[in-house]
């Protein structure tokens, strides 16, 4: 069994106004150092080996349904879960 990590953020040219309105929010709040902040979405999936590559599979799961690349790009990282 796997756990993935999925990591999705906005693409660099892509503007952000989540991410303004919080950096706005924090400078009111006198955290002043933020120079930018980026909002993005983590998931987490549990999953068998299944047919085919693990990688491929994972990939198509991101490009198909979970980031939408034409705004987004994402990353995964996998760790095998060792049942106790």
């Amino acid at each position: 069994m796997y756990k993935v990590k999925v990591y999705v953020t906005l693409k660099e040219s892509v503007l952000d106004p989540q991410g303004s309105a919080v950096q706005k929010s924090l400078h009111a709040l006198s955290f002043t150092e933020v120079n930018e902040v980026r909002i993005g979405k983590y998931m987490e999936l549990t999953l068998e080996k299944g047919e085919g590559d693990l990688d491929e599979r994972i990939h198509d799961m991101c490009q198909k349904l979970l980031a939408n690349t034409v705004i987004e790009d994402y990353r995964y990282e996998v760790e095998e879960v060792i049942p106790s």
